[in-house]
């Protein structure tokens, strides 16, 4: 299941992360498209209140404040006790990742709320990942040449046993987790580098 991880400043060794292990009460209150958009825009970003984060994700501010105060409810989110004057209210994200148990967990659990919120959690962050990656081919240009050759968008096909699959999983994880820290924060010429992996079985007929 997807592991969703910092993506912005010097990252803690792996062993060390703050991650969010989702359940089937926690994953309820995370199943909303924007619900999901507003948590991965406070771990990029970083701490934002209602407004800041409408005006990033082109909602409205009641929207945004309405789904932050359900995350909180979730333990996804919380107040931000070092910002903001007055009324004025910063939310910040409570972990640096959020990860999910085996997906027969939630796919065959007796609740069919439970069935239908990893359904759209999954999709969700499958629409996120096309999304991120249309941004980056729309706009590379942008980028120095470096980069271009630094970037890459490739598929492979290869057959496997679902024990084998899971092992080439966990190997993939453990490659990208050792390169973090390899570059510290503020380094001339580095940028926060967005990996996503994708596992799954195609039939052969």
């Amino acid at each position: 299941m997807p592991t969703s991880e910092p993506e912005d400043g010097p990252a803690p060794a792996p062993d060390k992360l703050n991650i969010h292990q989702v359940d089937a009460r926690t994953l309820r209150g995370l199943a909303h498209p924007l619900r999901i958009r507003l948590m991965n825009a406070l771990r990029e970003y970083g701490p934002a209140t209602a407004s800041g984060l409408a005006d990033r994700l082109g909602e409205s501010s009641g929207a945004t404040s309405y789904h932050l105060r359900q995350l909180a409810a979730y333990g996804f989110v919380e107040d931000d006790p070092t910002r903001g004057k007055g009324r004025e209210r910063w939310w910040r994200s409570a972990h640096e990742g959020t990860a999910f148990g085996p997906p027969t967990e939630f796919m065959n659990h007796a609740d069919p709320e439970v069935r239908g919120a990893i359904g759209v959690v999954l999709h969700e962050v499958a629409t996120l990942h096309a999304q991120e990656l249309g941004t980056w081919l729309g706009t590379m240009h942008e980028w120095p040449e470096e980069w271009h050759r630094g970037m890459d968008v490739s598929d492979f096909k290869v057959r496997l046993t679902p024990e084998l699959s899971l092992e080439l999983a966990e190997k993939i994880h453990e490659l990208v987790n050792s390169y973090r820290n390899r570059v510290p924060e503020g380094t001339e010429g580095s940028a926060v580098v967005r990996t996503q992996l994708h596992m799954f079985p195609r039939p052969t007929d």
